[in-house]
């Protein structure tokens, strides 16, 4: 079904309910109007049930069978899953990927944080689908943890132009779960701004770990280091909302046991991915391969696999 650009969806398909997808198209169900539907798929039926569950106030949510159905019954489709081989799935598996649907017209967002590359291919592929009435495709990653997909004050880093005409629409959209929305400049953009984030993100999460570290090694108490950190030139947003040592941020996951949050094995595919993306244009990155060989030592440890991202040097206990 085509849609002008300047009217909302009634009806959204959504595909990944994982640690970020999940919270996410909660918000989005929460603050949709009355008269809209959200059609659901995930791989796995356990959590497409606690789905159901909690958001048993609003009815208007159908479970499907593939993304292929999810897509034939929406207007504008999202998808949110770990890696770029999922993605293609989704979008471009025979029968039951979102491209066997009627696309025409559609919108289709994803937020999942893959290569550039792979995002590029399907986009080809979703514009390819119908040529009558083309649909759109952006890819919109996400930044601000499970937190802020629970809270709906994710940022959103926007493949498209500002000027573009739906991005008007996509703002609409996003700002049901988040509150800062980015248009990048085109499409895959959205993506390179994610990698690069989440570089720095990842680079200033170790250096915050191992300065937290030597300063409790030189006596000093780990409240008082991180309250120092945070009028310094060394403070950051690691350092006051999930600082690594367990306790200086009581509501983080880092003093939680490190359970839900960014989990470790994601941080490493995403240092990974942004250094091979550095490396098709030439970019120097310093601190790539000592702070990838951290978060892949960490990935393989079993005390860290499947924890918070921050749980990198195996954990710091003050």
């Amino acid at each position: 079904m085509s849609k002008p650009s300047n009217v909302f969806p009634q009806r959204f398909g959504w595909v990944g309910l994982g640690a970020m997808g999940f919270p996410m198209a909660s918000q989005l169900l929460q603050k949709l109007p009355p008269s809209c539907e959200l059609f659901v798929y995930d791989i796995n039926s356990v959590v497409l049930r606690k789905f159901i569950q909690a958001n048993a106030d609003h009815p208007a949510i159908t479970i499907v069978s593939s993304p292929k159905e999810a897509a034939e019954y929406s207007d504008c489709f999202i998808s949110i899953v770990p890696e770029g081989s999922h993605v293609k799935d989704v979008y471009m598996a025979p029968q039951r990927g979102a491209l066997a649907a009627n696309t025409g017209g559609k919108i289709f967002i994803d937020c999942s944080t893959i290569d550039p590359g792979a995002s590029l291919e399907v986009g080809r592929a979703v514009a390819a689908s119908h040529t009558t009435n083309p649909p759109r495709f952006f890819d919109a990653p996400v930044s601000g943890g499970t937190r802020g997909a629970e809270k709906g004050i994710l940022t959103f880093m926007v493949g498209a132009a500002e000027d573009d005409p739906q991005f008007p629409l996509l703002r609409r959209i996003f700002s049901c779960m988040g509150t800062s929305i980015y248009p990048i400049g085109g499409q895959s953009l959205g993506l390179a701004a994610k990698l690069s984030n989440n570089y720095l993100s990842g680079m200033i999460a170790l250096a915050t770990s191992e300065a937290m570290n030597l300063g409790m090694r030189l006596g000093i108490d780990p409240k008082v280091l991180s309250e120092c950190f945070k009028t310094s030139s060394g403070g950051s947003w690691v350092n006051s909302t999930v600082n690594p040592v367990p306790g200086v941020c009581p509501d983080a996951v880092t003093s939680k046991g490190y359970e839900g949050g960014f989990k470790i094995q994601l941080m490493k595919k995403d240092i990974s991915l942004a250094i091979q993306a550095a490396k098709t244009v030439d970019a120097k990155l310093v601190l790539a391969d000592a702070g990838l060989g951290a978060y892949a030592a960490a990935t393989d440890d079993p005390n860290c696999r499947d924890r918070d991202s921050r749980v990198v040097l195996g954990g710091i206990e003050p």
